[in-house]
C-alpha cells in the first residue's frame, strides 16, 4: 500500500507506489487532496499535491487512479469558470462557501443537463478521425462540434438523434478490431499537445480594435505575443480588452496565479460584458480559468495548459481561438518553487534549469494550423502571455526565455502609465515579426497605402523621440501620440476601433502632417496652426462612433485643406 512518508509544503514523498507511472494522479491522506506523481525511484515517489497539504501527516494512505492529469472536454465548457485542475468554481462555492473546501472532486461539466444532439452522418457512413458526426448548440453564438476520437476509423454503426447527457452514447464506430462508442465529451491528457496535420504560416491579424496593437505591432491568428510591463503598467486591462474585442471565436482566459482583487473584477465583470458582433453576453463564447495568488502553486502551474487544451479542443473543431494567460511569470514562480522543494540544480535567479523549454512547449501548442479532418479544416489558437518582470527588468530570465520564442513584444512602459497614457505601450522598443507576413492581407482588405503609411508614423515617432524637445513643438507628432496611440478602454466608443477607422484615422493625421509641415517651411508659425478648427476636429475622431466617422472625415478634410489655404494666402500677402 502506498503511503506518506515525508513533507515539504505542495511536495510529498511516497513509498510503496509500485506499478505507477510518471504523471500519474493520485488522492492523497483521509482528505483525498488531489496531487500528480512528478518523479519515481523504485517504489518511492515525489507528488506534487494540487491542494493545501496542512495537517497531512506521515503513515496517510494514497490511492493511485492510474491515469494522468485529464480534463473532460464536450458541452458546457464556454460559460464556465474553472480553477486550475478544472473544478468549476460555482458549483465549489455552493458547497463548500466563499473558501474552497479541500479532497473535493467536483466534474468538470454538468452530468445531468440534456443536450440536443443533431448528427451530421447516418448509418452506415465510412468515418475517420476527427471528421463531425454531428452537433450540439452549446451557446446561441458556438456550435459545439462532435468528432470521431483520435486514431479510430471505420463504419458508422448506428447513431441517434435527441436529448442526451455527457456521458451519454450517440453513436457506435466499428473499426478493424473493435467498436468504439462515442459520447457527446471525451478524455484529453493536458500535457499532450492535440495533435494537427500540419502548422499553416501566419497570413492575416488578429484583430483587436486596439490601435496601437493593430497599426504598429500585430499579432497573426495563430501567432504568439508578449506583454511584459512593471507592475501598475496595465498588463491585465491590455488582456482584458483583447479578450473583450479580439476577433476570435472562442476566449480562453487563465489568470495564472494574479492578486485575487484582479481575479474578482475579472470574474464579475466578464458575465456581464456583451459581445460587439451579436450584441450576446461575451461569456457565450468564453472559459475562464481562475487561479490566485494564495492558491497552491502547483494548481498554478496546471492551470495554462488546462486553458490550453480546452483551446485545443476547440481549434480542431476549425474555430479561431485566442488564449490569455495573466502571468507566465507567477506560472514560473510556481516551477521555482517546485524545483526547490525537489532540491533541483537552480538554474539563472533559482528559476529551473528547463524554464526556457517549458514555456517553448507551451508557445509551440499555439498556431493556424490544419487540423486532423478528412475535410482538411483550419483552425488557429494564438497565444498572448503577459510577463510581470520584477522591477521592470526585461533581462530577467522569464521576459527573456519568452522573447526568444514569441514574435510579437508588446512593451508596456511604467513612465507611459504614469503620464496617463494608456494603452501604455512603448511604441519604440515593441516589435512585431508578422508586420511583414500580413503585408498582402493589409493591402487587399484595408489598403494599398497601409504599409506605407504604417512606415511612415513610425519614423515620425522615432525622430520625435530623437529630437524630443523641437519636434514637440510640431503639432502632428503630439497628434499621433494623443490622438491615435492613447485609447481609453474605458470608453464605450474609444474602447474599439476598427481596422478602417484605423486607417482613416492615420491618413488624416499624416494629411494634416504634411500640410503642417509644408505651411511651416513657407514661414508659417505653428501657433497659427494649433490654432487650426480642422486640429481640433482631428482630436475628436477617436471618440467618433463607427457609423459617424465618415461625417466627420469629410468635415476634417474640407475644413482642413481651406485653413492650409488661407493661412499661405494670408503669408504670400
Amino acid at each position: 500500500m502506498a503511503v506518506v512518508a515525508r513533507i515539504s509544503g505542495p511536495v510529498v514523498v511516497a513509498t510503496g507506489l509500485e506499478g505507477a507511472q510518471m504523471y500519474d494522479v493520485v488522492r492523497l491522506g483521509e482528505m483525498g487532496l488531489v496531487g500528480e506523481i512528478i518523479r519515481l525511484e523504485g517504489d518511492k515517489g515525489t507528488i506534487q499535491v494540487y491542494e493545501d497539504t496542512t495537517g497531512v501527516r506521515p503513515g496517510e494512505k494514497i490511492v493511485n487512479t492510474k491515469r494522468p492529469l485529464s480534463i473532460q472536454l464536450g458541452p458546457g465548457l464556454l460559460t464556465s469558470i474553472y480553477d486550475g485542475i478544472q473544478r468549476p468554481l460555482n458549483i465549489l462555492r455552493e458547497e463548500s462557501g466563499d473558501f474552497i473546501g479541500r479532497g473535493k472532486i467536483i466534474p468538470a461539466l454538468d452530468q445531468n443537463k440534456k443536450w440536443d444532439f443533431i448528427p451530421t452522418s447516418k448509418k452506415g457512413d465510412e468515418v475517420q478521425q476527427g471528421q463531425f458526426i454531428g452537433e450540439v448548440q452549446e451557446t446561441p453564438l458556438i456550435k459545439h462540434k462532435i468528432m470521431v476520437p483520435h486514431s479510430v476509423k471505420g463504419q458508422l454503426e448506428s447513431i441517434t438523434e435527441g436529448k442526451f447527457n455527457i456521458n451519454e452514447i450517440v453513436a457506435t464506430v466499428t473499426t478493424q478490431s473493435s467498436k468504439v462508442e462515442i459520447g457527446l465529451s471525451s478524455w484529453w491528457t493536458v500535457r499532450t499537445p492535440r495533435p494537427v496535420l500540419r502548422k499553416l504560416p501566419p497570413e492575416s491579424p488578429l484583430l483587436t480594435g486596439q490601435r496601437v496593437l493593430d497599426t504598429f505591432f500585430p499579432v497573426a491568428k495563430g501567432g504568439t505575443a508578449a506583454i511584459p510591463g512593471p507592475f501598475g503598467s496595465g498588463k491585465t486591462v491590455t488582456q482584458q480588452q483583447l479578450a473583450k474585442w479580439a476577433d476570435s471565436e472562442v476566449i480562453v482566459y487563465v489568470g495564472c496565479g494574479e492578486r485575487g482583487n484582479e481575479m474578482t473584477e475579472v470574474l464579475t465583470t466578464f458575465p456581464e460584458l456583451e459581445d460587439p458582433k451579436s450584441k450576446r453576453p461575451l461569456m457565450e463564447r468564453t472559459m475562464l480559468v481562475a487561479n490566485t495568488s494564495n492558491m497552491p502553486v502547483a494548481a498554478r502551474e496546471a492551470s495554462i495548459y488546462t486553458g490550453i487544451t480546452m483551446g485545443e479542443y476547440y481549434r480542431d473543431m476549425g474555430y479561431g481561438v485566442a488564449l490569455m494567460a495573466d502571468s507566465t511569470s507567477r506560472w514560473a514562480e510556481a516551477l521555482r518553487e517546485i524545483s526547490g522543494r525537489l532540491e533541483e540544480m537552480p538554474g539563472e535567479e533559482g528559476y529551473p534549469a528547463y524554464l526556457g523549454r517549458r514555456l517553448a512547449e507551451f508557445y509551440e501548442r499555439g498556431g493556424k494550423a490544419i487540423v486532423i479532418s478528412p475535410e482538411e479544416r483550419v483552425g488557429s489558437l494564438t497565444l498572448v502571455g503577459a510577463v510581470s518582470p520584477p522591477g521592470g527588468d526585461f533581462s530577467e530570465p522569464v521576459s527573456q526565455n519568452t522573447l526568444r520564442v514569441t514574435r510579437v513584444f508588446w512593451a508596456l512602459d511604467a513612465s507611459l502609465a504614469s503620464r496617463r497614457h494608456f494603452p501604455s505601450i512603448n511604441w519604440l522598443t515593441s516589435y512585431s515579426l508578422y508586420a511583414d507576413d500580413m503585408g498582402e492581407w493589409y493591402s487587399k482588405e484595408v489598403s494599398p497605402d497601409w504599409i506605407s503609411l504604417r512606415k511612415e508614423a513610425l519614423e515620425i515617432l522615432q525622430r520625435e523621440s530623437e529630437l524630443e524637445e523641437i519636434v514637440q513643438l510640431v503639432g502632428y507628432a503630439r497628434s499621433l501620440r494623443e490622438d491615435y496611440l492613447q485609447q481609453s478602454a474605458y470608453d464605450d466608443v474609444d474602447t474599439y476601433t476598427s481596422i478602417k477607422k484605423q486607417f482613416n484615422m492615420l491618413s488624416v493625421i499624416l494629411e494634416f502632417g504634411k500640410l503642417e509641415a509644408d505651411a511651416i517651411k513657407k514661414g508659417i508659425r505653428s501657433s497659427q496652426i494649433g490654432g487650426l478648427e480642422s486640429r481640433k476636429l482631428i482630436s475628436k475622431m477617436k471618440w467618433t462612433p463607427e457609423n459617424q466617422i465618415d461625417k466627420l472625415l469629410h468635415e476634417i478634410r474640407t475644413s482642413m485643406r481651406q485653413e492650409f489655404e488661407g493661412l499661405l494666402i494670408k503669408v504670400s500677402q
